[in-house]
């Protein structure tokens, strides 16, 4: 199988970095147990970004690796050292490219060198905890996870862009037309279908230097896909002229300049959107004696028609210096008339609603939330621990979510959905949960997920009995008299061990008596 060496048309999978987690950390240093919060954020991951290079003229690198990844940020760390920015990936395409996606809808027409587009944004790094860190919430012991960069499927097309389109049948000249008035080098022989890329061609003339281009396998039907005409059709859509060079010399029976015309002609009519672009006509091969003869017989009729007729001949070079110079003044005619396009960076975003917005619909599986903050909290929390669950139910109660689910006719007990149709997480309703103001809770634990925890109950229980000890007790041996009544005496533990009610924990908290 042949290896291509011109693809213009191609799927591309691309994928933007994921941005990296935050990190939960505590200061620690001698003499110094309470640093506090010191973890930090995680570094954004790269994007992937389109940009026209000059030196690319075909997209056969993305046939051969349809598959593109921006590379991650780096996670955080302690003593607040922020994650590594995650490498944007740049895809050099070649000037004229269209970025679409499957079903067709155009994102980008990327022309001029230089113009780039952000085709998928990078995940944002998630915070640390020195980061979460506010008045009512001094150490907290959890951070968010980075979020997924974009991913998506988009379509490359490439619409060669040439000054002067050349378009005729099969064999009528056209690689020769080019090798004649520019330093390209195409395919030429005698068979129909020699030319199975777009050619390009500089041409020079006068202070005046522009591209000529010619489409292959033009024939009859090209419009609905016979021949190769309908797969280089969109080569010519940016011409600000179209030569049609027509084979005076012809050995085919029935053919004639005149009708071969008509038929491109045809074609180009039902393809659409040329019907402004200027005519010139090439009447080819007058180096071969019937076909300056018939020449000659339709030069008269083709000018009644007001289209410039040129007499030439590829072989021997007559006339092709008169046919240079009038497209090169059609070209300077459409330079002035077309606006300095400005390079330019083109973000592509997402389409959606205000950011504070969101909506809440009953489904069969339950209620589903859908909108741009929840489902990016979603996102950055780590299930695996209680206090971020905590910090998520939060976030989502101030931002409403609560409230409009109870408006809404939500139960307790229902099952609550966020997230996209195929990514969702599913929560049990439970309104009128609040976190308030400082968290007393351990470290990576939520007191409003674990009800009736057995440190708050025995911290109750002590409390209960406080007013009741004796003058000589202190608070440890009322707290020894609860937990061991069985082995209640003065020397029931060594102080300052384990089994001292009082021991403080290695990181200078008491467990079960945080606060005092």
């Amino acid at each position: 199988m042949a290896v291509p060496t011109f693809v213009d048309r191609v799927a591309l999978h691309v994928a933007a970095g994921r941005g990296g987690n935050g990190v939960a950390s505590v200061h620690r240093e001698k003499f110094k147990p309470l640093g506090g919060p010191d973890g930090g954020n995680g570094g954004p991951g790269g994007s992937v970004i389109l940009r026209v290079d000059p030196d690319v003229t075909t997209l056969v690198d993305y046939h051969h690796s349809p598959k593109r990844k921006a590379e991650s940020g780096g996670h955080g760390a302690g003593d607040h050292r922020n994650g590594a920015h995650g490498a944007d990936l740049v895809l050099p395409v070649p000037d004229g490219t269209v970025v679409a996606l499957p079903n067709g809808d155009v994102l980008a027409d990327l022309v001029g060198p230089g113009t780039e587009m952000i085709i998928a944004q990078g995940g944002k790094g998630g915070l640390g905890n020195a980061s979460l860190a506010s008045r009512t919430r001094k150490a907290p012991g959890f951070a968010l996870l980075g979020e997924p960069g974009d991913e998506l499927e988009i379509v490359l097309e490439l619409k060669v862009v040439a000054d002067i389109g050349l378009v005729g049948f099969p064999s009528a000249g056209k690689s020769s037309l080019i090798a004649a008035i520019s330093r390209a080098r195409p395919k030429i022989a005698d068979y129909p279908f020699t030319t199975l890329v777009p050619n390009l061609g500089v041409v020079s003339a006068g202070d005046t230097t522009f591209t000529v281009a010619d489409v292959p396998g033009l024939i009859e039907g090209a419009a609905e896909g016979r021949g190769l005409g309908h797969d280089f059709l969109r080569h010519i859509e940016r011409c600000a002229a179209l030569v049609h060079v027509l084979d005076t010399a012809t050995l085919e029976p029935g053919r004639n300049p005149v009708d071969d015309l008509d038929v491109i002609e045809d074609e180009l009519r039902r393809y659409g959107g040329l019907e402004d672009r200027p005519r010139l006509v090439a009447l080819n091969k007058v180096d071969v004696p019937d076909g300056r003869d018939i020449a000659g017989m339709v030069v008269d009729e083709l000018r009644a028609r007001d289209l410039r007729v040129f007499e030439i001949s590829a072989a021997s070079g007559e006339g092709t210096r008169e046919l240079v110079y009038a497209m090169a003044e059609i070209v300077q005619a459409a330079r002035a008339a077309k606006a300095t396009v400005e390079t330019k960076r083109i973000v592509l975003r997402p389409k959606s609603v205000g950011a504070d917005e969101f909506t809440v619909t009953r489904t069969g599986a339950g209620w589903r939330v859908r909108g741009q903050k929840p489902e990016r909290w979603v996102r950055q929390t780590d299930f695996s621990n209680d206090e971020a669950v905590g910090f998520l139910a939060d976030r989502l109660n101030r931002l409403g979510v609560e409230t409009r689910l109870l408006q809404a006719g939500a139960e307790e007990g229902d099952a609550v959905l966020i997230g996209p149709a195929d990514d969702y997480v599913v929560f049990d309703f439970k309104p009128g949960i609040d976190a308030g103001a400082e968290n007393l809770s351990r470290r990576g634990e939520d007191a409003r997920l674990t009800e009736d925890r057995p440190a708050a109950q025995r911290r109750r229980q002590i409390q209960e009995a406080l007013p009741e000890r004796a003058e000589t007790e202190t608070r440890a041996d009322v707290a020894r008299r609860i937990d061991r009544p069985e082995e209640y005496g003065p020397q029931a533990y060594e102080i300052g061990s384990a089994d001292d009610p009082d021991f403080m924990s290695d990181d200078g908290w008491d467990e079960d008596f945080p606060g005092e």
